[in-house]
């Protein structure tokens, strides 16, 4: 919520402009001049490395780590990344959009204070580091449209976790049990679009995404969600839980069996934006039916569905 309102405020400013419809971008100019602002009021001109869209084809020299509180290294062609760093002040990590393969098991071993790691859009990348575990300051993990198969139980001890990404992880099948339920200080949880179904009795993403919501529903401070829910009964049970209907953005709907679809079923979700229904052939119709009998006058009666705004259908 509170990144929203940054980031809206620096569009209405014109530091930032979109970039397509889930994308924003600065201008060279505008970047420059705030790295150089920054720096006025820095002791150091060290604490930020910056090489975003410069072509890399390997990490950075791991001197230049040594002293750098925040470093972007997104937009290259990183392939691997197989040095020991020794980053104490290191808080902000971008490594997106690149062509991460391997990471080393001791690659975050000296990375204590690291708040922030973004490793989104690493293609090629199907396994996350056991020695990730040693990085117990992190608060937010992206992890989206990467293809890492399972989520390793190492996951568990980073209890400060705050955001945690996992959209259109297509080839994830895998979230070992008692892992979610840890991240007692989450906020914001997202996950959709995954190909492969989940199996196993130690698989919070098999049945029908039911053990996931299990693990979820004890969150209390989760405040964002995107989730994809499978069947009608999963979707029951989905909503009969306070919590989801509260703090739900996005909800993708998939292997529904059922001819005709209700969406009102969906109208005490106060802040569903995005709506999609995926691998439902039996459905022929959705509509808009009223659940209950309800006499409401023009001056007191809230539209339904007022925040959203996107429903998409996949054949």
């Amino acid at each position: 919520m509170q990144g929203d309102y940054i980031v809206n405020s620096l569009l209405s400013a014109c530091l930032l402009e979109r970039d397509g419809e889930y994308f924003v971008k600065m201008h060279d100019v505008i970047r420059d001049m705030t790295l150089w602002i920054i720096r006025e009021f820095e002791v150091t001109e060290n604490n930020f490395f910056v090489k975003a869209g410069a072509q890399l084809c390997e990490e950075p020299d791991v001197k230049a780590w040594e002293r750098v509180k925040r470093m972007s290294v997104m937009k290259n062609n990183i392939k691997v990344l197989k040095e020991t760093p020794k980053c104490p002040n290191l808080r902000t990590l971008f490594l997106g959009q690149n062509e991460l393969k391997v990471i080393s098991n001791g690659f975050f071993q000296f990375i204590p204070h690291l708040t922030v790691l973004d490793l989104s859009r690493n293609f090629g990348l199907r396994a996350l580091p056991k020695g990730i575990s040693e990085l117990i300051s992190l608060e937010c993990l992206d992890l989206s449209a990467t293809f890492i198969e399972e989520l390793p139980i190492e996951l568990k001890s980073l209890t400060k976790l705050k955001m945690l990404d996992l959209s259109y992880m297509h080839n994830l099948s895998r979230i070992p049990r008692q892992l979610i339920s840890n991240f007692v200080k989450l906020q914001i949880f997202r996950i959709g679009r995954l190909r492969n179904g989940g199996y196993g009795v130690d698989n919070v993403l098999s049945w029908g995404m039911e053990k996931l919501m299990e693990e979820l529903k004890g969150l209390q401070h989760l405040n964002i969600l995107s989730i994809p829910i499978k069947g009608m009964s999963s979707l029951g049970r989905f909503l009969s839980f306070n919590l989801f209907r509260c703090c739900t953005q996005a909800l993708e709907l998939s292997d529904f069996g059922v001819k005709v679809f209700n969406v009102l079923c969906l109208e005490n979700m106060e802040h569903l934006e995005t709506l999609e229904f995926l691998n439902c052939g039996s459905m022929k119709e959705i509509k808009m039916e009223k659940l209950h009998p309800c006499v409401f006058s023009s001056t007191n009666y809230t539209s339904r569905f007022h925040t959203l705004s996107t429903v998409r259908i996949f054949e």
